[in-house]
């Protein structure tokens, strides 16, 4: 359990890189003309399934899927809603013992957030922003890799 606990914290703490190191207008930004929501309603989503995730965890069941946060657009309630998400998951999963349903949900929630986290890169790249440092050193990002990209891109095409 320790393990996963680790994991999660740092899933939670490379999100919360990213969204510090991103203006507020970045959170307004989609993936070009492609069908696409914000970046901010990207971390919406990673919000309300750390809100609702541990509602699961804690009721040994799935409810439903809620998010509290109501202006993904805003960088402060962002930040503030990833906080107050990430510190209530990781004091309920340090503070009890899970069942293997428990823990089952636990990992569905640490692949969602990473999950994002890859979709999260395609909205970078596609916008030509700079990743934080911690994304870099975790996923192996740079400006170098997508002007490689694009190049392979062209030459398949």
């Amino acid at each position: 359990m320790k393990l996963i606990i680790v994991k999660i914290e740092r899933a939670f703490d490379l999100t919360k890189d990213l969204v510090e190191h991103l203006s507020q207008d970045n959170l307004s930004l989609h993936l070009g003309n492609l069908p696409s929501n914000k970046i901010g309603d990207q971390i919406w989503c990673i919000i309300g399934a750390r809100e609702s995730y541990l509602k699961a965890i804690q009721a040994s069941q799935w409810s439903r899927f809620s998010c509290s946060l109501q202006d993904s657009t805003s960088k402060s309630e962002v930040l503030y809603s990833l906080n107050s998400s990430s510190q209530a998951v990781v004091k309920y999963l340090k503070g009890n013992s899970l069942s293997e349903y428990q823990m089952d949900i636990a990992l569905d929630l640490l692949e969602h957030e990473i999950m994002h986290h890859g979709q999260l890169i395609r909205y970078i790249y596609a916008n030509k922003l700079l990743f934080p440092k911690s994304w870099n050193k975790r996923y192996i990002l740079s400006p170098k890799c997508w002007c490689k990209f694009q190049l392979i891109v062209s030459q398949v095409i």
